[in-house]
């Protein structure tokens, strides 16, 4: 009995404070779903697609060569404008060079110019009279593009429209990393400011963490009280008809609001002092002077019967270097709708088959294929011992452990033990280390995807799943 009193008078005290808690954290969470619902969105889903054909080009080492470029982290033939080009990342965290496939020409500059062609793709804004009033290099992350979307560095690429529409574009990988409007640029500010507080500066993180912490603890402590005095307390005679409702709404919300505001914090606290900086990172410079095959005299033989759709120079475990041809994914019909495009975004559609990999020395078949190359480069960006592999899978869909803030898909998951012990994502069509989820984190991602954002409900639609987030 003096249990159950201290309970129900320190739930009946911090009830005021409990308000204020679920009026700031739980309206301005409603701005989530109401962004994921409504926000602009991109047009296209797919990356920008063209025929490769590479039989009339000049052999990529005599492009290279004729660059002087003896080693690059990244190389690859990518749909641009006015044509397919070849896009050599020397260095990260600067622009890309890009090359005519026929005469080996350096298009100078064309970084940008890349960026805008594909902006225009995402977005179906083709023709002059969308046009275009500024084009930025971004290499820091900010609350107008904020660490969630991974990816940097990336163009932003403004269009002269009376909403200000706005367009994030990674060049590596033809990616659209964010894209805004003034609309969702406000609620986005308020959302921020609101929920995470980020008005404060940094030199406050630790204030900022304690306050919001201890308020919306206090909201999840008053969520266990209710539910401890429903279960406890038994009435003897029919409450009056307020206290009846009550008593009926914290049946239905008791659970919701423990789980939210319980999960807010363990994120609050899991991620609390970090910058949260870019995972990812690119392969380590490969050597280009094993580029010996002559790829185009022999490419209508080579890929007879196959839908090439991408060709990328990758590292094996080994050492060598071998070409890597992408193969169209023929068999996952391209979302069309707003509603399809918004389901494929959260919940991801692989929009490349499988791969062919040849010896970049001799042409000839490498046989060890995708997996084999994945682990490969896991170990060696992580430094981890062959010992270490747990487990591997090919990732095809969004999730829990791996989202759509990635944005990339397929990637291939390797479970590495010490000194790693963590789950690793690596996309071998560029050899990138994608993200890393340590063990120790799995727990917070889990909470944080099913008790707090309920994508448990993503079985019944994206709309679904933000109908009940909101109404809750």
């Amino acid at each position: 009995m003096n249990i159950r009193a201290l309970v129900y008078k320190t739930h009946k005290s911090l009830a005021w404070l409990a308000f204020s808690a679920l009026l700031l954290w739980g309206l301005s969470g409603l701005l989530h779903p109401l962004m994921s619902a409504f926000g602009v969105q991109q047009a296209v889903f797919a990356p920008p697609r063209r025929a490769l054909d590479m039989s009339q080009s000049l052999p990529l080492q005599d492009i290279l060569r004729q660059a002087g470029i003896a080693q690059a982290q990244a190389v690859r033939v990518v749909v641009s404008t006015p044509a397919n080009l070849l896009q050599v990342t020397t260095t990260q965290h600067e622009p890309r060079r890009y090359f005519a496939l026929d005469d080996g020409h350096e298009i100078a500059e064309h970084d940008a110019a890349h960026a805008e062609f594909v902006a225009r793709h995402y977005l179906g804004l083709q023709g002059p009279e969308n046009k275009v009033s500024k084009v930025e290099w971004i290499d820091q992350f900010s609350n107008e593009y904020p660490s969630v979307n991974r990816l940097l560095p990336v163009y932003k690429v403004s269009f002269e429209r009376p909403d200000q529409l706005t367009a994030w574009v990674y060049t590596e990988t033809n990616s659209l990393a964010a894209v805004s409007d003034s609309r969702k640029a406000a609620m986005q500010t308020l959302f921020q400011w609101v929920h995470t507080w980020s008005f404060m500066p940094t030199s406050l993180e630790w204030p900022r963490v304690a306050v919001i912490g201890a308020w919306v603890g206090l909201l999840a402590g008053t969520g266990l009280g209710g539910l401890f005095m429903l279960l406890a307390i038994r009435r003897r005679v029919e409450p009056k008809r307020a206290k009846s409702w009550h008593r009926a709404g914290g049946w239905v919300l008791s659970v919701p609001l423990i789980a939210l505001a319980g999960s807010g914090v363990y994120h609050l606290f899991q991620y609390a002092g970090t910058q949260s900086p870019p995972v990812l990172a690119l392969q380590q410079p490969i050597p280009l002077e094993q580029l010996k095959f002559k790829l185009p005299p022999e490419w209508k033989s080579i890929t007879q019967g196959l839908p090439v759709n991408g060709l990328s120079l990758v590292q094996s475990p080994q050492g060598e270097l071998v070409i890597r041809l992408g193969l169209a994914n023929t068999n996952t019909p391209e979302p069309l709708s707003a509603n399809a495009l918004r389901n494929a975004r959260f919940d991801g559609i692989t929009p490349t088959g499988p791969a062919v990999y040849l010896k970049a020395d001799s042409g000839q078949v490498w046989a060890e294929g995708d997996r084999e190359l994945a682990i490969g480069l896991a170990l060696k960006h992580t430094g981890a011992p062959n010992e270490a592999i747990l487990g591997t899978e090919l990732v095809t869909r969004f999730g829990g452990l791996y989202d759509f803030r990635n944005k990339r898909l397929p990637v291939w998951r390797i479970d590495l033990g010490a000194p790693v012990n963590g789950s690793v994502f690596i996309d071998t069509n560029s050899g990138a280390l994608v993200d890393i989820t340590a063990d120790s984190a799995k727990l917070e991602r889990w909470s944080f995807s099913v008790l707090h954002k309920w994508n448990f409900l993503q079985a019944f639609g994206r709309n679904t799943q933000n109908i009940v987030v909101s109404v809750a």
